[in-house]
């Protein structure tokens, strides 16, 4: 096969190949320079043992599929073995599928198209809709941002556009689902979400990777643009496999009246470093972030979330659950900050941590700040563990050892599973069982 190596020579290829505009691959090179030029971070994970030279940048993939008929067996196998919805099912308003670099299942059901909502692969919103892209993409989210984000910008490939016209409320969810499917691959996928005045929708994204030798790098950018009144709701469950690199950009703006919530599941994965943010600019917006982090064996996940308010009367709340086991490390990491001119504004930080062994560490590293008088900031915190009276009054009621254990977790996590859907819930459901299973089998 061949390889795309960390190079400017990648970078041309990929924009021959998408048949891009000239702006694009300048944009893409501009990038590559600001990457080679920017350091690593020093604060959050471990990135010392990231080679950047042994990621392959870009993976051609298989014509993209309209029909589920037409996706390979093999790919159909691949979704129910491990428990991602595979059929598209009628309530769902599309399924965009990636492995790699490119999407290779996509489809919008007609009743909705006609009424002007575009959900498209990242490349087919650059050629079909050329202004409405080149107004909004990379300006959210620049080349300057991260090391990481301008590598995204760099190399890209697949992901979502999404727009949803003026007044139009998007009842059931967009569903995409991305997998690394080789080794020591770079997946770059690139979101953008417009959401015009009084729109409504729900993104769904769900990410996995088997497990190989040579570690991969998951690097994605998110922009999503929050029009006055507007709301959307992106949801992600991701459940990386533990040799994967997880670092991730993730930010929304919001107008007056509109607003954003981030549901965010990082399960698996070796590193991770993710924030989501809300950057909080129209008057009475508000954004929302509910995250759940699993952290095991030789697993670093290092996540949390941003709100800046800069509107009048702007709301925000951020609950950053964690759970870990065996040795493994958590970090809630966030920054809630209130400008001066955002008067009678309101922020509210929930930090809570359970540990299910003596082993395992868990830390709360928040940064808070209040620049005017009229405005309120809260913050609470806490790390718990599964104490023994606990186990014996669920046990003194019937259930073995394993099950109270088990209750206790769900009932943890409770908070996120109500707020996915049917399917992502029984599966994180499943998850936490043999989480919680893992760590009780190992003391036995």
């Amino acid at each position: 096969m061949y390889k795309y190596p960390l190079s400017e020579q990648t970078i041309h290829e990929i924009s021959e190949i998408k048949e891009e505009p000239l702006w694009v691959l300048n944009k893409r090179l501009e990038a590559y320079k600001i990457f080679l030029q920017k350091p690593l971070p020093t604060w959050g994970v471990d990135l010392s043992t990231l080679d950047f030279t042994q990621i392959q940048y870009f993976t051609p993939t298989q014509s993209t599929k309209h029909k589920w008929s037409d996706v390979p067996e093999g790919i159909i196998k691949d979704f129910e073995r491990i428990g991602v919805p595979g059929r598209e099912r009628k309530y769902l308003a599309g399924v965009s599928t990636q492995y790699d670099s490119g999407v290779i299942y996509h489809r919008l059901k007609d009743r909705f198209s006609k009424y002007g909502i575009i959900f498209e692969s990242i490349e087919n919103g650059l050629k079909m809709y050329p202004e409405l892209f080149k107004k909004y993409f990379g300006t959210l989210i620049t080349s300057e941002d991260n090391k990481f984000a301008a590598l995204n910008t760099a190399f890209w490939s697949g992901g979502s556009f999404v727009y949803i016209p003026k007044g139009i409320n998007l009842e059931i969810p967009i569903e995409t689902y991305f997998r690394i499917n080789a080794k020591a691959l770079g997946q770059f996928e690139r979101t953008l979400i417009i959401a015009d005045k009084g729109s409504f929708v729900h993104y769904i994204e769900g990410c996995t990777a088997p497990q190989y030798l040579e570690s991969s790098l998951h690097s994605a950018v998110v922009e999503i643009f929050a029009m006055k009144g507007a709301t959307v709701k992106y949801t992600t469950l991701q459940n990386w496999s533990k040799n994967v690199y997880n670092l991730v950009t993730k930010r929304a703006l919001t107008e007056e009246n509109a607003h954003v919530e981030w549901v965010d599941c990082n399960i698996g994965s070796r590193y991770t470093m993710k924030y989501p943010s809300v950057v909080l600019k129209g008057d009475n917006s508000s954004g929302k972030l509910i995250s759940l982090a699993l952290a095991s064996e030789n697993q670093n996940i290092d996540s949390g979330g941003k709100m800046i308010h800069i509107g009048r009367g702007t709301k925000s709340t951020i609950i950053s659950k964690t759970i870990c086991q065996k040795g493994g490390t958590s970090t809630y990491r966030g920054l809630s900050k209130i400008t001066p001119n955002a008067f009678n504004s309101r922020a509210y930080i929930d930090c809570e941590s359970l540990l299910l062994d003596s082993d395992s560490l868990s830390q709360s590293l928040p940064t808070d700040e209040v620049k005017n008088n009229s405005s309120i900031l809260e913050h609470e915190a806490f790390v718990s563990s599964i104490s023994k009276s606990q186990l014996y009054y669920l046990m003194s009621k019937g259930y073995t050892s394993e099950q109270a254990r088990d209750l206790i977790v769900q009932g943890f996590a409770s908070s996120v599973l109500d707020l996915l859907p049917w399917e992502y819930s029984v599966e994180l459901e499943r998850i936490l069982f043999h989480f919680s299973k893992e760590e009780e089998n190992e003391k036995n």
